[in-house]
């Protein structure tokens, strides 16, 4: 039998049971900006999921063909009630994704809006120009 580990143990864990924190740890950094991508015929459609964020929250930058999704937060409860208080949280926090979308995307041509907690961006698909065919001509003697 193991000893349990007081000094990593959180106190009031088993005291509010296992709805106060995640099923587990491992699936949860994966949960985070968890993000659907549709392809339609002009693009793609990204959907980032940002619960709790707000427009002002969250940044979305392009940059080397890489476009770079970054939410930064933090709340504080300050409500007083009467008595002692037995938990008070705060949450700081922030989570960033970068997406690989190519080169040849440039940043005026992407769209984002953020509505219900769900950050929407349109990247169009890169237009490929048919290669030019350039004649070379061989310089005849004589």
């Amino acid at each position: 039998m193991l000893m349990r580990n007081f000094f990593n143990d959180n106190l009031f864990d088993d005291f509010f049971g296992t709805f106060a924190r995640p099923a587990s740890k491992t699936a949860y950094p994966y949960m985070l900006m968890g993000t659907d991508i549709k392809e339609n015929d002009d693009g793609y459609e990204l959907g980032i999921e940002l619960p709790g964020y707000k427009k002002e929250d969250v940044k979305a930058e392009l940059k080397d063909g890489y476009l770079t999704v970054s939410a930064q937060t933090s709340k504080e409860n300050n409500e007083e009630e009467n008595g002692k208080y037995i938990r008070r949280e705060r949450y700081v926090g922030s989570c960033s994704r970068s997406y690989y979308v190519g080169k040849d995307v440039k940043q005026e041509n992407i769209k984002a809006r953020f509505e219900d907690g769900i950050l929407k961006i349109s990247i169009p698909k890169p237009q490929l120009e048919a290669p030019k065919e350039e004649n070379h001509l061989i310089a005849i003697e004589g």
